[in-house]
């Protein structure tokens, strides 16, 4: 495997903006729509669908974008973001995806013809060996949503990412502001403290990007779901330079 990417070229270090977001809906509009029915087929075989729809478009998106060589994934579950995630790097003709669940469902469940791009490895991310952290250029959270699985990954793992990497972290955005002491909670006084720009398309907390997406979605024809939900709560963001090293607080 060829070594990690130099990430601090990528010019929009602060991360997404609704245009910037409807920009690569336009640019990878064929590719998105082929890769929803392929998911849908997936779904209708019985996969179960956990990302509400505009923002398991944006991970693809942001994926195709950024073309990272090396993605990491805390919480496959079934493995929904997994697949969504594969063919993004398929569909650039690069890079992994190294995945970690406490359950084995996604190695179940993940298509094989996917599968060459991807390395699972079952047990609980805090005891696993972290010698994935250096070289990650882009992380997906969807694990356990709780304060202190939050304050574990922003004092163990944040720090050891380099300049460039962007982050998404799931359920975040259920509601206008997440509630004390959650994950949520604990992620955006971090990001605050540091000044790290942060995006999310969720309906409750920024429902004017959410409506713009949504304008591009139903000219494009996008209007079929394939998840039931639509408070599309994750997070995006990207780590500047400056980082603080050590422990969170």
């Amino acid at each position: 495997m060829t070594g990690p990417r130099d990430l601090t070229d990528v010019t929009d270090l602060t991360g997404l903006s609704a245009e910037s977001a409807v920009q690569l809906y336009d640019r990878y509009l064929d590719s998105l729509i082929a890769v929803r029915e392929e998911q849908r087929e997936e779904h209708e075989r019985g996969l179960i669908a956990q990302l509400d729809d505009i923002e398991a478009e944006l991970l693809y998106l942001r994926i195709r974008r950024l073309r990272p060589a090396r993605v990491v994934e805390i919480g496959a579950l079934h493995g929904w973001s997994t697949t969504w995630i594969l063919r993004a790097l398929r569909d650039n003709g690069e890079g992994r995806l190294l995945s970690m669940d406490l359950l084995d469902a996604a190695p179940y469940t993940v298509p094989r013809e996917l599968s060459r791009r991807w390395t699972f490895r079952k047990g609980d991310a805090r005891t696993l060996r972290r010698d994935w952290v250096s070289d990650t250029d882009y992380l997906l959270i969807d694990a356990e949503h709780t304060g202190s699985f939050a304050r574990w990954y922003l004092s163990e793992v944040m720090p050891g990412l380099r300049t460039g990497v962007e982050v998404a972290v799931h359920d975040v955005f259920h509601r206008r502001r997440p509630l004390p002491w959650s994950e949520g909670a604990a992620l955006l006084s971090w990001l605050e403290r540091r000044r790290f720009p942060q995006f999310t398309a969720s309906r409750a907390a920024a429902p004017d990007i959410h409506e713009r997406i949504s304008q591009f979605r139903r000219k494009a024809g996008l209007t079929r779901p394939l998840h039931r939900g639509h408070r599309n709560p994750m997070v995006f963001f990207r780590i500047g330079p400056g980082a603080p090293h050590g422990r969170s607080h």
